[in-house]
């Protein structure tokens, strides 16, 4: 909670569209001090939206599509059951079109822990966004899911630099990059 919420939302966003998420270190739980989740949620949702996303070749496109038709399958259950369970659609959340296996950088907010996407690695664009009170439970959170190839982690106090490298179980930790 002692970052730029909306510097932080926006670095979120980009990061997360590297690839269509499509590379095993792209972010994808992002797990957000309460005080500043609302104004996070809405710079990521607004960065999102506004990304174009289209043929990787045209130089003006920032997301390519996805890899394949069955991504785009697994993409739609994994809002589809994220949903049913109480999370809420901020940015994109369906298939672009009928041509090509385009799907938006989609935000989902308030995603509840039973959601199959906060068990199963998405590998796509679906950025999953959780309040949380403290640090303590954001690192609790992390380590409850069975992936740990890499995180992040943004903050400007040193102590939490020391709290998240001595409690996050991840082969690498990045702090205030991607």
């Amino acid at each position: 909670d002692d970052v730029d919420p909306v510097a932080t939302g926006i670095a979120s966003a980009v990061g997360k569209s590297r690839n269509a998420g499509q590379v095993c270190v792209s972010p994808t739980r992002f797990f957000v001090q309460d005080s500043i989740y609302d104004s996070f949620t809405a710079a990521f949702a607004e960065r999102a939206a506004a990304m174009k996303v289209g043929d990787g070749l045209d130089p003006s496109v920032q997301m390519g599509p996805l890899a394949n038709e069955r991504r785009l399958a697994a993409m739609e259950a994994l809002v589809a059951d994220a949903t049913a369970k109480g999370a809420r659609i901020a940015a994109g959340g369906a298939r672009i079109g009928n041509r090509g296996y385009f799907f938006p950088l989609s935000v989902l907010a308030d995603v509840h822990d039973d959601a199959r996407a906060m068990r199963e690695e998405p590998f796509g664009p679906l950025a999953l966004l959780s309040r949380v009170r403290n640090l303590d439970e954001a690192i609790e959170k992390a380590n409850a899911v069975p992936y740990g190839l890499a995180g992040y982690a943004f903050t400007n106090s040193a102590r939490n630099v020391d709290q998240l490298a001595d409690g996050v179980e991840v082969g690498n930790l990045s702090i205030n990059h991607f």
